[in-house]
């Protein structure tokens, strides 16, 4: 009978307290799929030391830390990184191919749970529900009754950035009666007939929307996307929508849009730096809803993800290219080959 997998968990799936924060049924079945051991990094780095993956075939990842070629040195073991979620600005994805290490994401997980967010965002900016919340506790029925929100028929709901979670969004707002509308370098006009919603070009987006949302990945490219210019071009009455990641817009710039209504508000999930700290001025607006980068952590959201990782385990278990792999052409790869025809020789022996 051959070894068992090697699977390592890095450390930021566990509380200061070393309680496991993502469980769901899904995950305990994962746990006991057969052919495999896990284990915990012992501590979480800033960046993933080469002696922390040395031992395992698999690694899984909130990647919290940053993941360089540095992580990789010497390293002519590891598979592949399966992160659960989408985002992967802290992986250095170049350097994860020239290790002939496979990416593996699971968009299914984040679709429809970061898109009903965004929907959540777009219903509670136009009702004003929590400044409501707020009078209504407190006794002030008049002064509530004097905050009046927005309709939704007739205004314009714009992304930048119509992948996975984009297009999903577009399908849930189709009750709203919006005008929908959309940039995004990648996709043509064919590519929206699913959602009803018009490409055009960035400034349009910005400058028509009633409600911008924001569903770009991080990177060079859209590192401050959102900044002075992009800010003072919205509509005064306008909200900003970000779940995506929060160096898209320029912080301070948007702190200053806020506190001087170039924009009537926004709601965001995601900051310029995680944990945001408190004194952030963002978490004292009354103009702005935050929430901690956890609205789409839902049962629905886990037991998806945990599916789609323990299923992309199970395929390289069995030789196959799992799903959600980002960098294809490692697979191909005469180095990955080698790791891969060795690691199935000593699970199948």
């Amino acid at each position: 009978m051959g070894r068992k997998a090697r699977v390592g968990f890095t450390r930021d799936y566990y509380d200061k307290d070393g309680n496991f924060i993502l469980d769901c049924p899904a995950y305990r079945s994962m746990e006991k799929m057969q052919g495999i051991e896990s284990e915990v990094f012992a501590e979480m780095l800033p960046e993933v030391a080469p002696q922390q993956i040395e031992n395992f075939d698999i690694v899984v990842t909130r990647t919290f830390s940053r993941w360089t070629d540095n992580s990789f040195t010497g390293n002519d073991r590891l598979l592949s990184l399966h992160r659960n979620g989408v985002g992967y600005d802290r992986v250095d994805v170049p350097a994860l191919t020239r290790a002939g290490i496979l990416l593996c994401i699971t968009p299914a997980a984040v679709r429809r749970p970061v898109a009903v967010t965004i929907i959540t965002f777009i219903l509670a900016l136009s009702t004003r529900l929590f400044l409501k919340h707020q009078l209504a506790s407190e006794g002030k029925w008049s002064e509530a009754a004097k905050n009046h929100g927005c309709g939704l028929i007739g205004r314009t709901l714009g992304s930048l950035g119509v992948g996975n979670i984009g297009h999903e969004m577009f399908k849930l707002a189709r009750p709203f009666g919006m005008k929908h509308i959309a940039y995004d370098p990648y996709l043509k006009q064919e590519d929206m007939s699913d959602v009803d919603a018009e490409m055009v070009d960035m400034d349009t987006v910005i400058s028509q929307s009633d409600f911008l949302n924001i569903s770009c990945p991080l990177n060079e490219k859209t590192r401050h996307l959102v900044g002075e210019r992009e800010l003072k071009m919205m509509k005064p009455t306008a909200f900003l929508i970000n779940t995506a990641r929060g160096p898209v817009i320029d912080e301070a710039v948007l702190i200053k849009a806020l506190r001087e209504k170039w924009i009537q508000g926004a709601a965001l999930d995601v900051f310029d730096q995680e944990p945001t700290p408190p004194d952030n001025p963002l978490l004292k607006l009354d103009n702005v809803i935050v929430t901690a980068h956890a609205m789409a952590f839902t049962d629905e959201f886990l037991n998806t993800a945990w599916e789609v990782i323990g299923k992309q385990i199970a395929q390289l278990m069995d030789g196959e290219q799992p799903d959600g792999v980002v960098n294809r052409d490692v697979w191909d790869q005469s180095k990955f080959q080698s790791k891969l025809k060795r690691f199935l020789e000593q699970i199948k022996s």
